[in-house]
């Protein structure tokens, strides 16, 4: 009876020891007779006991491989260091087990040697400003030599470009060369046009002085003009009032009643004034010397 329990309870542990789970992501290698049989992916899976066996466990996750620097030699024979990280994912589990020995180390000599290539084609300065070129052209070429592996590149990333210390050196000149020619272009610019501007400047103030000046004349001139307007009208208006005070002086005589001989009179009386004691001959008409003689004869009757 025990044995029976024994027989039973061992069946069962050799039962659960044939149920495997595989991880999301993973993929489990089975071979049976040392033979590739299947290839389990995510969930619940069943061997046959002691004839199946879990040959290799796959992720098939992307995975990174940042692989140490490797000397290259550019087209103009500059020795530099350059470093990469190459980013990879298993699509084929079988293939990735029993294609190569190690997948790693065989993407690493593999990625060493097409760099080389790549870097052999190409002059130092083309190199460090090519680094999307190069990384594509690694990523196919990589691509297409693991896909037998069951291995595809997704992408291929130059992580560090390390030429020798005298080219460093060499560039750093020449960048503080080219620096320093840039800072003195735009200095030069900047006095430019600062000189531009103040010359813009000059030009536009003596505009506006001559505009002013201008606005000047014209005020001046159209000031003078009313001036000149107002005193004519003032003139006119003189004369007027001294016609028209005339007039008025004759109409009062008229409307009195004087004689022929008053209106002599003050005829006389107006070139008395007219004289003003500035004429030294007056020539008085001789229809108006025997009135004269009659006036000297009533002033004197007069005192």
């Amino acid at each position: 009876m025990e044995f029976i329990a024994f027989m039973v309870f061992l069946v069962v542990i050799v039962l659960i020891s044939c149920i495997r789970i595989v991880p999301q992501a993973h993929a489990f290698v089975i071979e049976r007779f040392g033979m590739y049989v299947a290839t389990w992916n995510a969930g619940l899976n069943f061997k046959v006991p002691i004839i199946d066996k879990v040959s290799r466990k796959v992720s098939l996750k992307e995975q990174v491989a940042d692989f140490p620097p490797q000397p290259v030699i550019t087209k103009d024979n500059v020795t530099m260091r350059i470093d990469t990280i190459v980013f990879f994912q298993i699509m084929d589990p079988k293939l990735y087990t029993y294609g190569v020995e190690n997948p790693v180390m065989a993407i690493e000599n593999l990625t060493a040697t097409t760099l080389r290539n790549i870097i052999g084609d190409m002059e130092l300065d083309q190199t460090l400003t090519s680094r999307e070129t190069i990384n594509s052209q690694m990523r196919s070429l990589l691509d297409v030599a693991t896909d037998p592996w069951g291995i595809r590149i997704n992408r291929v990333e130059l992580k560090n470009i390390i030429p020798p210390a005298p080219i460093q050196e060499a560039m750093e000149k020449q960048m503080k060369a080219e620096r320093e020619r840039r800072e003195a272009i735009l200095r030069a610019e900047g006095e430019k046009k600062s000189t531009i501007l103040v010359a813009e400047g000059k030009k536009e103030s003596a505009i506006l002085d001559a505009e002013a000046e201008k606005q000047a004349a014209i005020l001046h001139a159209e000031a003078e003009k009313e001036k000149m307007i107002k005193e004519a009208e003032g003139r006119a208006e003189a004369i007027l009032r001294v016609q028209q005070a005339t007039a008025d002086g004759i109409k009062m005589i008229k409307e009195a009643g004087a004689d022929e001989a008053v209106l002599r009179i003050k005829s006389l009386e107006a070139f008395e004034k007219a004289a003003d004691g500035q004429a030294t001959k007056i020539i008085i008409p001789s229809e108006l010397q025997g009135l004269a003689g009659l006036a000297t004869g009533v002033k004197e009757v007069l005192k």
